[in-house]
């Protein structure tokens, strides 16, 4: 009776993927807000997918401000092929990102340039910041 229970327990765990699913390299929501200071908000693509978007909330202003170095060239990884976007700089306005002092509660924004359109809906994309790193997201 004892033994079938412990059947049974084992069984639901594998069903569900609790006991089987190997540790995701994906940095928890609480991890990175507690670490960085921020929070993704989304990332999308934007412009007729020659650009793409990505969100995120500040929570802790201190934290999150070396995401805001202008010095720091942020970047983003395309997971499947391995290419890396960059952050378009124009002539006017200089580089598509947010770069002032953050505040908490406000969410900022980034460009990255996607004109071969290599990046797509679902798609999953690392953003990486000087030594921020964003990974396993998924692009909507």
């Amino acid at each position: 009776m004892m033994f079938t229970f412990v059947l049974l327990l084992v069984a639901a765990f594998q069903a569900t993927g609790d006991a089987t699913t190997p540790p995701s390299k994906e940095v928890a929501p609480a991890a990175m807000a507690e670490k960085w200071g921020v929070e993704v908000v989304a990332m999308r693509t934007a412009m007729a997918g020659n650009m793409i978007d990505f969100r995120y909330k500040v929570l802790d202003s201190q934290r999150a401000a070396s995401l805001f170095k202008r010095e720091t060239k942020p970047y983003l990884i395309h997971q499947d092929s391995g290419k890396v976007l960059s952050v378009p700089v124009t002539a006017k306005v200089g580089p598509l990102r947010s770069s002032n002092n953050p505040q908490e509660g406000r969410t900022y924004w980034m460009f990255f340039g996607n004109q071969t359109k290599l990046v797509q809906k679902g798609d999953k994309v690392t953003v990486v910041i000087g030594e921020f790193k964003a990974e396993n997201l998924t692009v909507q």
